[in-house]
């Protein structure tokens, strides 16, 4: 006796085994960006009403880049994990939503880069 609907044993669907992992990943980066974003309000309210140069000097400590460079990353990471899901449940047509998880994927790697390349750029030049 199996436990499988008829439907999925007839289309050959069964689990992707993926559902926990991805469920996993998006509790573990939320529960990461409790602090990431305290340490960046506090940053930024520290830094509020401060000269240009004052805020190349303090983003271009090496704690401080690390910190704003592990926000940047789990961000998206997260953000990207949301929009995958809401993507996979209420996009029902096969090739929009291949095409908007691979655009998902990108616009985020280049986003992220862009931001760790701005960052390094201040850390590295002041």
């Amino acid at each position: 006796m199996s436990l499988r609907n008829p439907l999925a044993k007839a289309r050959g669907l069964g689990s992707a085994k993926d559902g926990t992992a991805h469920w996993w990943a998006q509790r573990v980066s939320a529960i990461a960006l409790v602090p990431l974003v305290l340490y960046v309000l506090y940053l930024l309210v520290s830094l509020a009403g401060a000269d240009y140069a004052t805020v190349r000097l303090t983003i271009a400590q090496p704690v401080n880049a690390l910190l704003l460079i592990l926000f940047i990353g789990t961000a998206f990471w997260h953000a990207r994990l949301g929009l995958q899901v809401v993507i996979e449940d209420y996009i029902h047509v096969g090739w929009l939503e291949i095409t908007l998880m691979i655009a998902v994927k990108f616009v985020y790697v280049v986003l992220g880069l862009a931001a760790v390349i701005a960052i390094g750029r201040i850390a590295f030049s002041a």
